[in-house]
């Protein structure tokens, strides 16, 4: 029989938790009537948290653990879930028991009734620090802004995707807070639903001022890539124009003064400036040419398509 649902559970130092989590998510699947999987992703705990894991899968086998030889991050982590999974729908989730497993049902008969492709968790009644909620408000309208993607909590690890949703997705950095923008940007349908979020009573948090840093950077990325993938020549190209553009027009000025009016060049630090924008605007150029020639390699090379086909409809 085939597995209907894979729970995946990046792991770190949650020794306190993985028990109880396991338990929870046991009688909640259990009710659904419905096949599926366990798979906690051990990313290299320095606590009790693997000898744990390994019991609750001697006693139960729908447990499964993938355990890495170091620590990699929490993106790495949901890809190796992503990759070693086998239900028709993947639930992704946080290991310190803040998500709720009775948000699970609802979730699912949400993706099935009303054909989305992803559900996503909204946290809207946060049990979190005063400060942890200020960024995370901060970081969510940064993200619409930049993305256009709009559901409310783009950081809560709890949802519920389709398989084909999460094929080939590339995850890496903090990128796994992205998952829904670079999803919406493939052409799925992404919704949400509001989640219970639960104090968290054992071990600590993992959320510091690095991994905001780096969220950071990594949504930079995910702008970039969303509308400049294709043609990263239109940016880098549309900037050199301009720039070089300004340049000529300094320059050409600069010039006319002095057939004119026999003003020295030499001295006009404007001069250097003109000329410094025309130079910088073929670079800007040149790096958009190599940019285009580097993507169509990527595509050509791993057999990828600038294009989703959802549907193919003949005879």
């Amino acid at each position: 029989m085939g597995i209907d649902i894979s729970v995946i559970i990046p792991t770190y130092n949650e020794e306190g938790n993985v028990e109880l989590l396991c338990n929870e998510l046991k009688t909640v699947l259990s009710s659904l009537k419905l096949n599926f999987e366990i798979i906690f992703i051990d990313d290299c705990s320095t606590d009790t948290t693997n000898q744990r894991l390994l019991a609750l899968h001697t006693n139960d086998p729908t447990v499964k653990i993938i355990k890495f030889r170091k620590n990699f991050g929490q993106s790495a982590a949901m890809k190796a879930g992503f990759e070693h999974s086998q239900g028709r729908l993947i639930i992704s989730m946080d290991a310190d028991l803040q998500n709720d497993p009775l948000d699970i049902p609802p979730m699912i008969e949400k993706i099935e009734k009303e054909n989305f492709d992803v559900v996503c968790g909204w946290r809207y009644n946060r049990q979190d620090s005063a400060q942890k909620k200020i960024f995370s408000k901060l970081a969510n309208r940064i993200r619409s802004f930049l993305t256009g993607e709009t559901i409310h909590d783009s950081g809560c690890t709890l949802r519920v995707y389709k398989r084909e949703a999460i094929r080939d997705l590339e995850l890496n950095g903090e990128l796994h807070r992205y998952i829904p923008a670079m999803l919406l940007w493939k052409g799925y349908q992404i919704g949400e639903i509001k989640s219970n979020h639960r104090q968290r009573v054992s071990g600590k948090s993992k959320y510091n001022w690095k991994r905001l840093t780096k969220g950071f950077l990594d949504l930079l990325v995910i702008a970039f890539w969303q509308k400049y993938s294709v043609r990263p020549m239109h940016i880098f190209g549309g900037s050199g124009l301009l720039i070089g553009f300004i340049g000529l027009v300094i320059t050409a000025y600069l010039i006319l003064e002095k057939l004119l009016l026999g003003m020295a060049l030499a001295e006009r630090p404007l001069f250097l400036v003109g000329i410094l924008f025309i130079i910088v605007g073929v670079q800007f150029i040149a790096i958009g040419l190599l940019a285009d020639i580097m993507l169509k390699v990527y595509y050509s090379q791993n057999q990828r398509k600038s294009y989703l086909i959802e549907k193919i409809t003949e005879k």
